[in-house]
């Protein structure tokens, strides 16, 4: 049974003095414009000031979210987006604790005892087959569609080291849910598809994932939607 879709918003106040665009300058702005991201749910590594790969990966979150350009960095329409916010983020489920892959957004949505509580950057799969040399065996080819098929399923399988080196590549920390198909940290995150088929976070959000259990084993995982073209 797929999840419904009748999960109320949580309510946020605009901000009284609103984000300037920064661009993707470090600073006491950069300061406030994390503590925003935070409250709306767009989850930052640290309000340090610093605008770093976090922080990016946010404020492309939020673009996507927003239907914005996702550039990472913060200009006069993001800002106002971010300042003139009244509610947070939400999935599309609204019970039960799950991972929510929205392909068409390109946006992982953690959801727990039915709230929205954070939204991650994430690239699914580019949907063009591929055929290459195994990582591990160079005599095997790979073939494949690189597809994050939709559907309802559930964590059953992981490897808490970090880099790994699967058969089309290095996959750091992953959480697999459907065959070989896993949640996993990439030095790669762009504003795109661009995947074999898995679903890309940055090395830090995965760490956070795995320090916060936000997707233990059995955990399920909601997949929905279409890649933008």
């Amino acid at each position: 049974m797929l999840p419904t879709f009748e999960q109320e918003p949580a309510v946020v106040s605009a901000m009284t003095k609103p984000l300037s665009a920064v661009g993707r300058e470090d600073g006491e702005e950069t300061i406030r414009l994390q503590e925003r991201l935070l409250e709306l749910g767009f989850w930052v590594q640290s309000t340090d000031g610093i605008f770093g790969l976090t922080t990016r990966q946010a404020v492309m979150a939020a673009q996507k979210y927003f239907g914005l350009p996702a550039t990472s960095s913060v200009d006069e329409a993001t800002a106002e987006a971010l300042s003139t916010a009244t509610t947070r983020p939400l999935a599309r489920s609204d019970r039960g604790t799950l991972v929510e892959i929205d392909k068409s957004l390109q946006l992982g949505f953690f959801v727990i005892d039915g709230v929205t509580e954070w939204v991650l950057n994430v690239s699914t799969g580019s949907e063009i087959p591929y055929s290459e040399p195994n990582q591990n065996d160079p005599e095997k080819i790979e073939e494949g569609d690189s597809i994050t098929d939709p559907g309802l399923f559930k964590v059953d399988r992981e490897r808490a080291e970090g880099w790994w080196d699967g058969d089309l590549g290095s996959i750091y920390r992953p959480k697999y849910f459907n065959g070989g198909i896993a949640v996993h940290g990439s030095g790669s995150i762009p504003n795109y598809p661009a995947s074999h088929g898995c679903v890309r976070v940055s090395t830090r959000a995965m760490d956070w994932i795995w320090e916060e259990e936000l997707m233990p084993m059995g955990t399920p995982v909601w997949v929905h939607g279409s890649i933008p073209r």
